[in-house]
This record gives structure tokens, sequence and C-alpha cells, in this order.
């Protein structure tokens, strides 16, 4: 009687080896990445660290491991839109109290006109002063754009060519948002209470967008920032002084 035949187990070679050789990449990808991060002031753009290893693999695999490695670590690997950079865990921050500089706490009004920017970008000065029913001023906005969380995106193809304002990385890494769309919609603002009693019919909360890239309705700005704002606020001319009383002595 003819014995069964051994159960003969198959093993790809080439397969194993392939996955070995791209393990030790990624593992070289990951070393060349986080020195990078440490070394840099900055976060760092995701172009930037692809250009510094090998073309075959992911930057954003990469990125993720080392994202896992640190995730319940002294320090975590955070992204900001697609920049990345190293900030202390959450649950340390009073160990750093001491350091940290008091900020000034913004007034309602540049906070209104933060939020407003925020949600509606680009938007121009007179669609903020539509949607907060009053006029603004020079030095909210001058505030806003000192603490570095707006900027001056453009110009709206539009009669007089108004200045168009958006967001930056530094609003999102302030706020602890990793893009825009993060910000909260209507139900979670309606859920912290910031909306009480009903709401006007066809009242929503836009879906955000930062991008970049100019829209079809926006064109570049030519001139420096200052001449830009100076423009925007143009100082009221003084008032004429009231003519000496006559004297027909």
């Amino acid at each position: 009687m003819a014995q069964p035949a051994e159960k003969v187990e198959l093993f790809d070679v080439n397969s194993d080896e392939e996955l070995a050789r791209n393990e030790v990449a990624l593992r070289e990808a990951e070393r060349i990445v986080e020195a990078m991060l440490f070394a840099s002031a900055e976060p760092l753009d995701e172009s930037e660290m692809t250009r510094r290893i090998d073309d075959g693999v992911d930057v954003a695999q990469v990125l993720e491991r080392l994202r896992g490695h640190y995730a319940n670590r002294g320090v975590n690997l955070t992204r900001v839109g697609r920049k990345w950079f190293f900030r202390t865990a959450a649950d340390l921050n009073w160990i750093l109290a001491r350091e940290q500089v008091e900020e000034k706490k913004l007034s309602r009004a540049a906070l209104e006109t933060l939020a407003i920017i925020a949600y509606h970008q680009p938007t121009t000065r007179a669609e903020i002063e539509e949607i907060r029913g009053v006029a603004i001023s020079k030095g909210t906005l001058d505030t806003l754009l000192e603490t570095g969380w707006i900027r001056l995106r453009g110009r709206r193809k539009a009669p007089g060519r108004p200045i168009t304002y958006g967001t930056t990385d530094s609003f999102l890494m302030h706020f602890g948002l990793e893009q825009i769309g993060d910000l909260p919609g209507l139900d979670e603002l309606k859920g912290a209470g910031l909306f009480d009693g009903r709401l006007p019919r066809g009242f929503g909360v836009p879906q955000p967008s930062d991008d970049n890239a100019l829209r079809e309705d926006e064109e570049p700005l030519e001139e420096d920032v200052p001449q830009l704002l100076e423009m925007e606020f143009p100082e009221e001319p003084e008032a004429p002084e009231p003519p000496e009383p006559f004297n027909d002595d």
C-alpha cells in the first residue's frame, strides 16, 4: 500500500527577502525623518522629508510608525496640515507651566473676527462686517496678524479688489487642530452651549477650507502687507479748524 505523500509547505523566498528589505528601508527612513524633526525649529513639510529618504519608501507610512512609537512618550509626533513636529505630551504640560508666557486675551471683537475668518475663508473685510453686523477696526486685524493666526491671501475679483483673509498653520497649532476641518460643526457648538434658543431658519455653519491655492474669484497680492492695510483702512481726513472770530475793533 502506497504511503500518503508528505505535506510540503512552500515558501516564497523572494517575497520574504523583499519584505525584509522593505523593513530595513523603513527603519532607516524612520531614523532620517526622526533626526530631521528633532533638528528642525519649525514644523516640517512632508515634501521636505520625502526628498531625504529613498524613493521607494512611503513617507506617510514612516510618519505613522513614528507617531505610534511616540504615542505614549513624553513628546508626541503631531501633524498640522502636511507639516509635522514634536510636541510635549498634553498630560505633561503642567511641568513646563512656569516656562510658559502668559498670553494676552483677545477682545470679543477679535475672537468673533477670527472665528468668521476660520469658517468663511477666504473672506473680505466687508463680508466679516456683514456677518458681525458692525464695522471692524484696523486694530482688530492688526492684532490677529501679529499673532500669526491669520494672513492676507489675495484680492477678490470684484469692484475695489478687496483683500481676502485666511488662517495659518500657527492657528491650527495654537488650537490643537490637525486640519481646518477639525473645527467643531453646528451640532458640537450647540452641545457646548454656544447657541442658546432657536436659530434662524436655514442657519448653518459652513465646512471650512484653508487651501493655500487661490480660488477662481481671487488674484495674487502685489503690494507689501503694511501698504495693503493702509489702503484697506485709509485715514480719515482731519476736520478743518474753525475760523477765528471776526473782530472789528
